[in-house]
């Protein structure tokens, strides 16, 4: 993925609410499937590390990335964007 590409995905993300939240427990097999069924469906989605949470926000999204096989487009604070792209769909022309 471009610079280009990302800056698109960045800016589309700012618009969305995270699904995927990881709390007290941590990375757990439901959120990897959780995180694979959401890309599935649209493509980019956006998850948060909670407060009471003792996982990196940077190891957790590019371990869902590499379990999901999709991208990591940004990490800030305790968001992340996950990026995967689905030929059926194809919403973003990426």
């Amino acid at each position: 993925m471009n610079s280009k590409e990302r800056s698109l995905l960045k800016k589309e993300a700012s618009k969305m609410q995270p699904i995927i939240h990881i709390g007290k427990d941590g990375m757990s097999d439901n959120i990897v499937t959780q995180a694979d069924d959401a890309l599935k469906v649209r493509e980019l989605v956006k998850g948060k590390i909670q407060q009471n949470s003792l996982e990196d926000v940077r190891e957790s999204a590019e371990y869902l990335a590499e379990k999901t096989n999709s991208e990591v487009v940004i990490t800030i604070g305790s968001t992340f964007v996950l990026y995967r792209r689905n030929p059926d769909k194809n919403k973003y022309n990426i």
